[in-house]
């Protein structure tokens, strides 16, 4: 398995995850070419939400993903995580 189709998978997992442990308004996964990042990103937008909740960031370390930094809306948290 390349190392792409692996970090697609694990950001993939992440994106499930998060879809069911907390309110969202958005989660997608985007391409290395899609991403303003250049890597498998994983963008969530939480809902209600003040900060990154624990689930979020446990989420995201089981998958190895680093956090980026955003800016959060009035009601919104945004995420963005890369492999």
């Amino acid at each position: 398995m390349s190392c792409t189709v692996e970090e697609r998978q694990r950001v993939r997992r992440a994106a499930r995850a998060i879809r069911d442990e907390v309110a969202t308004e958005s989660v997608d996964v985007l391409s290395p070419s899609a991403s303003q990042y250049g890597e498998w990103t994983l963008d969530a937008v939480l809902r209600d939400a003040d900060g990154v909740p624990p689930e979020v960031l446990r989420e995201l370390a089981l998958a190895g993903l680093t956090l980026q930094p955003t800016p959060s809306q009035e009601r919104y948290e945004h995420v963005a995580a890369t492999v």
